[in-house]
């Protein structure tokens, strides 16, 4: 019978309750694809972290989602930082470690107080770009979202980014009119799959540098996401491009609200760096983390199959660092 360690974790919350749930299953070696996602969707979190395999601060990570494996998340990345600290994977003071994922590696910084991780700041996938989609289809979205052209802010960019999934981003007037949105899922996602974005990412100005935002991927099998990582990352790196803030001061900050509709309130700061052309080319994602639960999984009858039943279990490591 397999037992699979895992934690749960609020993440961009200072404590559980809040944020979004990630779970992150510490010991994947020897999963399949198939089996992980079926050990994602029994877990019960938004989005699944595993990890394969890890070498002093090297770790190997991939990334799931109901739909199916994501090049990239934001918030799981910084489950994974956080919880190998707290769990002792990676050696002990370690301020620094990698995130090797199929395709790339994250660099993750590690901020400690009296000697434990507090926060982590995660480099995500380099910002890219596409054109704007017609001013029709934006339409669209705004009625799928259950809004209209009205509550458009015609002083903030909208348009398309990826820094580690493609978003579209919809800026409005206020964090009122974002609250207020009540989409229609099935037609969101006949225009997610059509412009080919995995999520819809509204958004209005709170302050200067602080936003107020709702995430949308039905595409990925999730209605509303609580607080995402990846889109704040590129909310910065689409501001930077729009040139909202002057590219001489070498970099963007901001700071993105999400979850309280939903009654998961988080916070996600953003960093976005220039290149010396003027051009977004880095991104950063920092936030902290609550852990919620550990324990171990194991699967009766067929190994991580839909119909498996799960009992769980306190691993050997959480007694050690909660």
């Amino acid at each position: 019978m397999k037992r699979i360690p895992y934690a749960l974790v609020d993440v961009f919350a200072p404590a559980p309750g809040a944020g979004n749930r990630v779970a992150v299953v510490l010991d994947a070696r020897g999963m399949s694809p198939e089996e992980m996602q079926a050990v994602a969707q029994s877990l019960g979190a938004a989005e699944a972290a595993f990890l394969l395999e890890r070498t002093g601060a090297a770790l190997s990570v991939r990334f799931f989602a109901p739909g199916g494996e994501v090049e990239f998340s934001g918030h799981a990345a910084v489950a994974v930082g956080l919880t190998a600290a707290r769990t002792g994977l990676v050696p002990e003071g370690t301020t620094r470690l990698y995130l090797h994922t199929p395709t790339e590696v994250l660099p993750v910084e590690l901020v400690l107080e009296a000697g434990e991780p507090r926060k982590a700041w995660v480099r995500g996938p380099a910002p890219r770009f596409r054109d704007l989609p017609p001013y029709r289809a934006l339409r669209e979205v705004l009625e799928a979202l259950g809004s209209d052209e009205r509550y458009l802010h015609r002083g903030l960019p909208y348009g398309v980014a990826f820094t580690g999934l493609w978003s579209l981003f919809v800026p409005l007037i206020a964090p009122g009119v974002v609250d207020a949105l009540e989409p229609e899922m099935e037609r969101l996602k006949a225009l997610c799959f059509r412009l080919d974005v995995a999520t819809v990412h509204a958004y209005a100005p709170m302050g200067p540098r602080s936003f107020y935002a709702r995430d949308f991927a039905p595409l990925l099998g999730i209605p509303e996401d609580p607080v995402t990582g990846s889109a704040s990352a590129g909310l910065g790196a689409l501001r930077a491009r729009a040139g909202v803030v002057p590219s001489r001061e070498g970099k963007v900050l901001l700071t993105v609200y999400q979850g309280h509709h939903l009654g998961n309130p988080g916070v996600v700061e953003v960093q976005v760096e220039y290149s010396p052309t003027g051009e977004p080319y880095s991104g950063q994602i920092g936030g902290e983390a609550g852990l919620v639960q550990t324990g171990a999984g194991a699967a009766r009858g067929s190994p991580w199959s839909a119909g498996s039943s799960w009992t769980w279990t306190a691993p050997w490591w959480a007694a050690r660092r909660r």
